[in-house]
């Protein structure tokens, strides 16, 4: 048996960055005490998510790797603590923005980064203003003590993002994410529609998967989002094992046999069954143009 305990955190936000670095080490520090070795923060956890609304000032909130507080803080907390960490902040390289996770290991060193693939653009997720779509590609870290992939948010709403991950030997998936009302329609509720995404996520690639959402009502002029909480832990089969509610800060931790959860996979033979040959159509916009045609 090879088993690792992961967990799935969430909390409110708030400007003041210290006070948010401060809220998340508890935070880490509790999950940590409960047997977690590798934890998830929420996405963009050092502010509000200040997205909402296209404001220049809020490119000025962009960082280098190494001049990030929430990296530097966190890869001691890493070290000291013994576990591997995923921190999300928002980069600036060059004259690039980008919205980042560092993976922090368990030694507290940064193993790498990646730059979220998909932007949205809507009422309230303004996020293409701030953010240059990201340039890593998707990617696998081989951790102190799985191999995890990462994806951001809106990568959580595309398929592609989870079966390349899983294809590329993640044997956990983590995505931090920010995610709530829509401003232009509060009834719309994403809440489980959002988490069922996810959980065919888990059950298609037999991945175990860990989503950490904000909790609280933020403001921004006229616009408002009630982000839903309800961060959760699925199994490889897409069952949640562990769910918060949401409205209350919270830390669900759990424990995986990756040998199991890899013996699951090759039972069910869906990675040897796959066709690639059949699959030309998800390279194209349409579902019938190939790019170099669409050139000619």
């Amino acid at each position: 048996m090879r088993k690792v305990t992961v967990a799935a955190t969430q909390m409110i936000g708030g400007w003041n960055v210290d006070e948010n670095i401060a809220r998340g080490e508890r935070l880490v520090r509790d999950a940590a005490a409960q047997g977690a070795q590798i934890i998830l923060l929420q996405e963009l956890f050092e502010r509000n998510y200040f997205c909402q609304k296209q404001k220049y000032e809020y490119l000025e909130f962009a960082t280098s790797v190494e001049d990030n507080a929430a990296i530097k803080h966190f890869s001691k907390i890493a070290k000291e603590l013994n576990v591997v960490l995923p921190i999300s902040f928002y980069e600036k390289a060059g004259n690039c923005f980008y919205n980042t996770v560092a993976v922090i290991d368990a030694d507290g060193s940064n193993l790498g980064l990646y730059r979220k693939s998909h932007i949205p653009d809507g009422p309230g997720y303004s996020e293409k203003f701030y953010f240059t779509p990201g340039d890593t590609g998707f990617k696998v870290w081989d951790t102190a003590y799985a191999k995890i992939g990462i994806g951001i948010c809106w990568d959580q709403w595309f398929p592609e993002c989870a079966r390349s991950m899983a294809l590329m030997g993640a044997e956990l998936l983590f995505y931090p994410t920010a995610i709530g009302t829509e401003p232009h329609d509060e009834t719309v509720n994403s809440r489980e529609h959002w988490q069922r995404t996810q959980q065919g996520h888990a059950a298609a690639n037999l991945v175990p998967l860990i989503a950490s959402n904000r909790i609280g009502r933020e403001t921004e002029d006229d616009y408002a989002i009630t982000f839903y909480g309800s961060s959760f832990i699925a199994n490889e089969f897409g069952a949640k094992v562990e769910e918060a509610d949401e409205v209350s800060e919270a830390v669900l931790v759990h424990t995986f046999d990756l040998d199991e959860t890899a013996k699951n996979r090759r039972n069910w033979g869906v990675y040897r069954d796959r066709r690639i040959d059949l699959y030309g159509a998800i390279l194209t916009k349409d579902g019938k143009t190939t790019p170099t045609e669409g050139n000619n």
